[in-house]
């Protein structure tokens, strides 16, 4: 490489990156007894299968967020889990869910209460809408599962009853009726606000083992009873949504269902709530890996390490429970973290912090964390200046030359942020070694400070020019 090649090409203009969001849509709570169909319905209503469909009731145990757009307008709309008034008293996971869902229909715009067209109505029908009723919300009154033209026939004067109108009857499996129902929802929620600000939003993504404590840390983030804390792992099995406000920032929160090692070991369930977390990682700007301090690093954390900076997200590892292991001292942070990276080689740019989310011991050191390697995600190295770190390196550190032929680079840009991407134009793209595509990771790594943050690297092939000898 020349001692002038880096220097000859233009300057990138720096765009700062725009994260685009906006203010909170109307929301839908799609609520009813158990194993009615609410999944199946949010499901179509979203355009995706993203909320478990099992037949087995109660499989939906936390509020689950996403948005749905109908003839250009946007709603949020709220899966939850089935509402049972009488459940016995000392089953404090199923009565969580139960204030859940109880707390998505009141703070919901708009509530759409599913009955079960082929069972009939049901004793919990009438129970479930006196609950409704207290709400003062706009209540939608739909009956599942119409498929049949003789189950259809006897849905209104069976759920009339409830009084809440003539029923919608759609099948949320096939899809039918379900425009009609699109179109009363826009009728029943608010307009959004005509000159909303636009704002920026990150989004983070709580991942890790079943039982780490993910559910706790969103708690404790959050200041309040969001997400169901359970010793029993596995009881986060969707993973929900949640906004906060972090100092003038806009913080999205996917908390989501442990990993198993063999997710389909544990059924069909376990099986979806795995499928789901990954998801989560694929549409989050930065993922929060939470690791067991007393167990430290398994070999199913080294696999999400590696799915996360796959998928290009931001990392940060949090050692949880580390209140518990500071009391049995058997080992130091320095320590962990040596152990971390010796284990996870492939992320040693990665930062680890220690807390307990459930005492909130050391909590506070970790948004400061992931305000930083927000910053690194977006962090632009103006071109002159970075063709001048890699133009000093490489002539330092020239790469090998297999076969004999020399390995060039003639310039190199970063195109893209969030996460960065350095392209490298050179000679031939098929010669340069895996160990020198490292170290020129690693030039970049030490001068500029991406701490967090995966680097896209590629190479492209450039015809050599009489101005490059």
């Amino acid at each position: 490489m020349g001692g002038t090649e880096l220097n000859e090409v233009p300057l990138d203009l720096e765009v700062e990156p725009e994260l685009i969001g906006q203010l909170r849509p109307a929301t839908v709570a799609i609520v009813g007894r158990p194993n009615v169909g609410k999944s199946a319905l949010f499901n179509r209503l979203i355009g995706q299968r993203l909320a478990i469909v099992e037949d087995t009731p109660g499989v939906t145990r936390d509020r689950l967020y996403a948005v749905s757009e109908w003839r250009g307008r946007t709603f949020t709309v709220v899966d939850t889990a089935g509402l049972d008034p009488d459940l016995e008293k000392d089953d404090t996971l199923v009565a969580s869910t139960q204030r859940q869902a109880e707390a998505a229909a009141q703070n919901a715009d708009a509530i759409v209460f599913v009955v079960d067209a082929t069972a009939g109505l049901h004793p919990l029908d009438d129970d479930v809408a006196h609950i409704l009723r207290k709400t003062r919300r706009p209540v939608i009154l739909v009956a599942n599962k119409c498929e049949s033209p003789k189950v259809a026939a006897s849905v209104s004067g069976e759920f009339g009853r409830l009084g809440f109108g003539e029923p919608f009857q759609i099948s949320a499996i096939h899809g039918e009726g379900t425009g009609d129902l699109l179109d009363e929802i826009l009728e029943k929620i608010p307009e959004q606000l005509p000159n909303a600000a636009v704002e920026g939003e990150l989004s983070l993504a709580l991942v890790g083992q079943p039982n780490v404590g993910k559910s706790s840390l969103l708690n404790a983030l959050l200041g309040e009873e969001r997400s169901i804390v359970s010793d029993i792992p596995g009881t986060t099995r969707d993973a929900i949504d949640t906004i906060f406000q972090f100092h003038e920032h806009k913080i999205r929160l996917i908390d989501t269902a442990g990993v198993r090692k063999k997710p389909s070991a544990h059924g069909a369930i376990e099986y979806y709530s795995a499928l789901r977390s990954l998801h989560a990682i694929a549409r989050c700007d930065i993922a929060i890996l939470l690791i067991d301090s007393l167990k430290g690093i398994l070999n199913q954390d080294r696999r999400l390490a590696g799915m996360i900076i796959e998928e290009r997200k931001g990392l940060i590892i949090v050692a949880n429970k580390w209140d518990l292991a500071r009391e049995q001292g058997e080992y130091s942070q320095a320590e962990l973290i040596d152990v971390i990276h010796e284990q996870v080689p492939f992320a040693k740019h990665v930062p680890v912090t220690f807390l307990s989310a459930k005492t909130g011991r050391r909590l506070n050191s970790l948004m400061p964390i992931v305000m930083k390697v927000s910053e690194n995600l977006d962090r632009h190295v103006p071109t002159a200046l970075l063709n001048s770190v890699i133009r000093d390196a490489t002539l330092a550190h020239p790469a090998p030359a297999p076969g004999g032929k020399m390995f060039k680079i003639f310039y190199c840009s970063q195109p893209a942020s969030h996460p960065p991407l350095f392209v490298f134009h050179c000679n031939d793209p098929e010669i340069v070694q895996p160990s020198y595509r490292r170290f020129l990771e690693n030039v970049i790594r030490q001068n500029f400070d991406f701490e967090g943050v995966p680097l896209g690297m590629e190479f492209r092939a450039r015809k050599r020019t009489q101005d490059d000898d």
